[in-house]
């Protein structure tokens, strides 16, 4: 019996250090992943934190670079899959199941030649991000000589980038895979501005104006004299020559239409895209298409009982043009103010967070208004993430282009700040970037339909917050809800042929209390990046019918802030994966 005693005993030793030695081999592919991923990435690199790669810049349509980021990624698939994903730990199969679905994705969008449109005015690439970098205020560190010497090899590394875009967008041309005409025209005015020749405007010469005191004089003047020379070179003459291209020989046969439909293989990649933003294959376009229809309606009916409360007599149509256009509601005069509406939101949430969150960010978090040359293409305000290790704030960016054209309803300036600041986008990155003991690739994970499913359904706790106790700020609510279900509608619309662009700006101010200026400018965002405008909806959708599911079983035990806690705790996971992991964490409550 001893015998029997002993042996049971050397198996279960036996099973558990294999489980351990799984455990440590598994950790170890995802940090391996996690730094080769970043060498294939540098700048999301150096925003992260990692600065081993600050003097790269990637040329990431050329070849070379696709089919060793293939090699890369099937490798590590199969890698992956040698690991028995039963074994592994309730946390373990979380993180397994989004490196693999990170890593399918991936390999899936590198046989669709995207690189053929290399880049437009909206989504982040390397030739809208190198002033980000540059300006002195962003990611890349310039604090040191070696710093400022990084920054001189990443601009001198863009002339390539952008001999290889310019020939990418040609091979698109010649084969009809070309961007809209209207958002070309918008690309052109924006790279020329960024080929500005003056010292004095041109965002490139900041960090020369702006030396750490510990430079010496010598110093300063041979970065000086080595910025004056790589900036107009490779940098200004680089934005000029995208320029020069886009007018004189791509614009003329960009396409006519708004949506990939109109491009050869249009549909397959429109498929591609919804399966890349809402983390699920299990949607279609039509399934998406009715579903915002479905909740445009219901939305329109909360509108209507908001146009009972205030007492508005006329139709919702004309309370949408009383909202619009009623001087009340555009009462700002300076940049300044605009701001300060902000800070106010701020300071009058704070009180109420405890409520809701067991936890607050360790990361800073600031209010700052966007630089002028990305401001006019700039629909709204945005976040962009800090680093605590870096003491870099999560920032709060607000386009001011016009403040008096600021519109406090419909540009829903409480919702906005809880959606796009906290607790929205600043709650959920900070916490995931904090969070000890997550492997390095989740802490920096970014995947749209979580993310921005999360910051939607955060705007929905408005009331608890503090906020929506005018009855127009929760009309800019409604109205900021409603424009996320309209975007299943209107980008469906416009990809799959349904709507022209003008019948997608007229849908929407149809239904929404927006200007056809702004419209217009929403509109061309889902040309430019398709799907993403999708990932809202469907990820507030998926959380709300969590919460509800859960409320039904755990009844008086259920805990708002336990479950943000739990919702939050392994950072960005795509849908399915949440699903299964939120039903396990409900079960042990």
């Amino acid at each position: 019996m001893k015998k029997l005693v002993h042996l049971f005993i050397l198996v279960l030793v036996t099973a558990s250090l294999s489980a351990q030695q799984q455990n440590s081999a598994l950790h170890r592919l995802f940090e391996k992943y996690y730094e080769r991923e970043s060498y294939f990435n540098p700048l999301q690199a150096t925003a992260n934190g990692l600065h081993q790669y600050d003097d790269l810049l990637p040329n990431d349509g050329s070849s070379s670079f696709i089919h060793a980021r293939r090699d890369f990624y099937t490798t590590t698939l199969k890698a992956l899959n040698q690991f028995n994903r039963a074994d592994l730990s309730a946390a373990d199969q979380i993180y397994y199941d989004i490196l693999e679905y990170t890593l399918r994705i991936s390999l899936e969008g590198l046989n669709l030649h995207l690189e053929y449109m290399p880049f437009n005015q909206f989504i982040s690439s390397v030739a809208t991000d190198l002033p980000l970098f540059g300006s002195g205020e962003g990611p890349q560190p310039f604090t040191t000589i070696k710093d400022y010497e990084n920054w001189a090899k990443r601009m001198t590394a863009f002339k390539e980038w952008t001999d290889t875009a310019i020939a990418n967008f040609e091979k698109g041309r010649k084969s009809g895979i070309v961007l809209p005409k209207d958002l070309v025209t918008q690309m052109i005015a924006q790279m020329a501005a960024l080929a500005e020749r003056d010292t004095a405007k041109s965002i490139f010469y900041t960090p020369i104006r702006k030396f750490p005191g510990t430079f010496s004089v010598r110093e300063k003047q041979r970065l000086t004299e080595m910025y004056i020379r790589i900036i107009p070179t490779y940098v200004l003459n680089s934005y000029a020559a995208l320029t020069t291209y886009l007018k004189n020989v791509y614009l003329a046969d960009a396409q006519d239409q708004p949506g990939l439909h109109a491009l050869p293989g249009g549909d397959s990649l429109y498929r591609y895209f919804i399966k890349l933003y809402t983390t699920t294959a299990s949607l279609s376009a039509d399934s998406i298409y009715h579903l915002g229809v479905q909740e445009v309606d219901r939305i329109t009916m909360a509108m209507e009982k908001n146009k009972t409360i205030t007492g508005f007599k006329g139709t919702l149509q004309e309370y949408f043009h009383f909202l619009r256009t009623d001087p009340q509601f555009r009462p700002f005069k300076t940049p300044e103010q605009v701001l300060n509406a902000y800070q106010s939101i701020y300071h009058k949430i704070q009180p109420h967070l405890k409520k809701l969150f067991e936890f607050e960010p360790k990361t800073k978090f600031v209010i700052r208004r966007v630089e002028a040359f990305q401001e006019a293409a700039m629909g709204g305000p945005y976040y962009i993430k800090g680093n605590l290790k870096e003491q870099r704030p999560g920032t709060f960016f607000v386009p001011i282009p016009d403040a008096t054209k600021i519109n406090v309803v419909f540009y829903g300036l409480e919702c906005t700040f809880i959606h796009e600041a906290i607790p929205g986008h600043h709650y959920q990155i900070a916490l995931q970037q904090e969070q000890a003991g997550l492997p390095e690739f989740l802490q920096q994970n970014a995947l749209y339909a979580f993310m921005e499913g999360w910051a939607l359904y955060c705007e929905s706790l408005g009331d608890s917050l503090g906020c929506y106790t005018d009855p127009y700020q929760k009309m800019g609510a409604l109205n900021n809800e409603i424009h996320r279900a309209i975007r299943l509608v209107v980008d469906v619309g416009i990809h799959t042929g349904r709507l022209s662009k003008e019948q997608a700006v007229q849908y929407m101010m149809a239904h929404e209390s927006i200007s056809h200026e702004i419209a217009a400018k929403e509109v061309e965002r889902y040309m430019a990046w398709p799907a993403q405008a999708l990932s809202y909806k469907i990820g507030e959708l998926k959380i709300k019918a969590l919460k509800e599911k859960y409320k039904q079983s755990q009844g008086a035990r259920f805990s708002e802030p336990a479950f943000h806690y739990a919702l939050l705790k392994y950072g960005c996971m795509p849908l399915d994966v949440l699903e299964r992991y939120m039903d396990s964490w409900n079960a042990m409550q």
